[in-house]
């Protein structure tokens, strides 16, 4: 296998990621902004497919229909040039002033329809370009006090803004659906919709929900002391992994945004397991863009933005190679066999079997030896993990 990536990898990047300029809270920019078409060539040649954008990522907040048009016009040229497809688009709703209190759950009714307009302006542009997702990071909805939000007012307003466009797609028959991306906190104090969890359980409230959709990110799960890996295959599950943003992300504290692969490495290969080949019961469980959502440390330079984009492409390439080894090895589908994983996957009911036949069984309670599981009937997870960690470090 090479650690070469090509477009068929299906690997993609935000403007805003390699496009970073390292300024902080602490300290301004460590690089001179990164012109567009510059950034679409250099993916390009590292083997991207896509990019993705913030409409504000493109041209300026506030810029006339001319600017605005001259940058969309040199983004299409390039995108025609190297081959490179914009696979999803987003909207910037927390940089500018206007939206310091939230862009749709903002206090302020008339901050909600600007909103609303600038994000309908984005998805316009978005499907024209070709994009078949648009995602949703509500960074500034939320609140610092309890007093200063009515979260039940905002979660309605937050309906009223998706449910809108979720008619807007449908009547104009665009190919497009949307993603949310969840996050507890930061920039404020406390996010709506804080984790994948909560994302999807307000789906569900949606006149539309089969539109609607998750765009989980690594270290945002992991900010809330949360496991990627349980939260995707539950995404999975329930079939609303719409797109993913892969990073790294070391414990819980603020959103670090290293290279992927960077933080917490087990989980990482456990995702990329999961990606790939859909767990201990295999075949494929995602087909989307594996989209990096990262920052190049403010240390680096350019030369340093463009190795760190390669390295999340070449980790994330190096641990779907360990994954394949793994699942190949014979002592670790023993080990499997063991540890009973294949077994969870069999029905606990019989066919047709009612409560009334499982209450009548008597060996599923009172003849159920439940004494052997003590200082006995182990399940081997240890081993198992162990075995994960060799593959892992390249030692099998």
């Amino acid at each position: 296998m090479t650690t070469q990536p090509t477009p068929a990898d299906k690997f993609s990047f935000g403007l805003w990621t390699v496009g970073y300029n390292g300024a902080d809270p602490f300290g301004g920019p460590t690089r001179a902004p990164l012109d567009v078409v510059h950034a679409v060539e250099k993916l390009a040649k590292l083997g991207a497919y896509g990019l993705t954008f913030h409409d504000d990522d493109l041209f300026a907040f506030g810029s006339t229909a001319a600017e605005r048009q001259k940058q969309i016009d040199r983004l299409k040229q390039a995108l025609s040039d190297t081959g490179l497809i914009v696979p999803m688009v987003t909207t910037n709703l927390f940089s500018a002033p206007v939206f310091k209190d939230g862009g749709f759950t903002s206090n302020d009714r008339g901050v909600r329809r600007f909103a609303m307009r600038k994000a309908m302006q984005q998805l316009a542009l978005g499907v024209e370009l070709g994009a078949k997702t648009f995602v949703m990071w509500g960074g500034r909805e939320g609140a610092e006090y309890d007093s200063a939000k009515n979260v039940r007012a905002a979660l309605e307003r937050y309906r009223e803004a998706l449910n809108l466009f979720g008619d807007h797609v449908t009547e104009k028959g665009y190919d497009i659906r949307f993603a949310i991306e969840p996050k507890p906190n930061e920039p404020r104090g406390d996010i709506l919709l804080p984790t994948v969890g909560h994302a999807m359980a307000f789906i569900e409230t949606l006149e539309r929900p089969a539109l609607f959709g998750v765009n989980p990110e690594v270290g945002h799960e992991q900010m809330a002391g949360l496991n990627f890996t349980s939260g995707i295959a539950q995404a999975l599950y329930q079939d609303k992994l719409f797109h993913i943003d892969l990073n790294g992300q070391r414990g819980i504290k603020y959103d670090q945004d290293l290279v992927f692969g960077h933080g917490d490495l087990h989980n990482a290969f456990s995702l990329v397991d999961l990606l790939e080949n859909g767990g201990p019961g295999g075949g494929q469980s995602y087909t989307g863009p594996r989209h990096f959502d990262y920052k190049p440390s403010r240390t680096e330079d350019e030369t340093g933005v463009w190795d760190s984009a390669a390295a999340n492409m070449r980790t994330y390439l190096l641990l779907k190679e360990r994954a394949a080894a793994f699942r190949a090895d014979p002592d670790v589908q023993e080990a499997l066999t063991a540890a009973r994983v294949f077994e969870l996957s069999e029905n606990t009911l019989d066919e047709n079997e009612s409560y009334d036949d499982l209450l009548a069984d008597r060996s599923s309670y009172e003849d159920f030896d439940h004494d052997a599981y003590f200082n006995g009937k182990g399940f081997g997870f240890v081993r198992l993990q162990q075995l994960a960690t060799e593959h892992l470090m390249g030692a099998r």
